[in-house]
């Protein structure tokens, strides 16, 4: 489908809204799996711009949707969590991650980056899972699948990108060599499947510089 083709999710073998912060990932709810999807409102507009948004992004504000989707956290507690995607995905992301639901798997706080100052080291750092970032692929002038809303860093702490060519960004490196743990991602794994089955496609991180 087209969504398969335009969608890359972060993977390794070898990855209406309230004031954004990482305070608002850390409220149980009910064990029932929730998502919405919302238009970008003025509020949340004027958080994103100059910081995940600027004038000259490929993508219109008008284009982004905001999800908010129930998960489980680490702390085996279901918790609420925010992504910021392209509107053509945003459906087959809340059936991926009612999947995740389903499966238990963990994820350990979702917020729009946009509470790190639109920083991906800082987001990754806080193992924070996100998608929107308007951000060139690093060291080029080309756009990242981020800057599109077509991308997911799902747990980076434990599914960490490393480069090929080098160890400039490890943090967790023990996870890639082990590949077990809650919230980590196994090829054929639940992640795995929550998003293969939603026709969204995987990219490893392993194979690219940061997208």
């Amino acid at each position: 489908t087209a969504l398969a083709a335009g969608f890359a999710a972060a993977l390794v073998f070898a990855c209406t809204a309230a004031t954004f912060g990482p305070s608002d990932n850390v409220s149980p709810g009910r064990s029932s799996f929730q998502g919405t999807i919302a238009r970008i409102d003025a509020a949340t507009a004027k958080r994103m711009t100059g910081v995940s948004w600027r004038a000259g992004c490929p993508v219109p504000l008008r284009d982004l949707r905001l999800l908010t989707l129930s998960h489980w956290g680490f702390d085996g507690e279901v918790r609420k969590g925010r992504l910021i995607v392209h509107r053509d995905v945003a459906r087959d992301i809340v059936v991926a991650f009612r999947r995740l639901h389903a499966a238990h798997f963990r994820v350990r706080r979702m917020v729009p980056i946009d509470a790190y100052g639109a920083s991906d080291f800082r987001s990754i750092e806080a193992d924070n899972t996100s998608a929107f970032n308007c951000r060139y692929v690093e060291g080029t002038t080309r756009w990242s699948e981020h800057a599109y809303g077509r991308a997911i860093d799902l747990n980076p702490f434990e599914n960490p990108w490393v480069d090929p060519r080098c160890t400039c960004w490890s943090p967790s490196g023990q996870y890639g060599l082990t590949r077990s743990g809650a919230g980590v991602i196994t090829k054929g794994g639940p992640a795995w499947r929550a998003f293969s089955q939603s026709a969204l496609n995987w990219v490893s991180q392993s194979s690219t510089r940061q997208r």
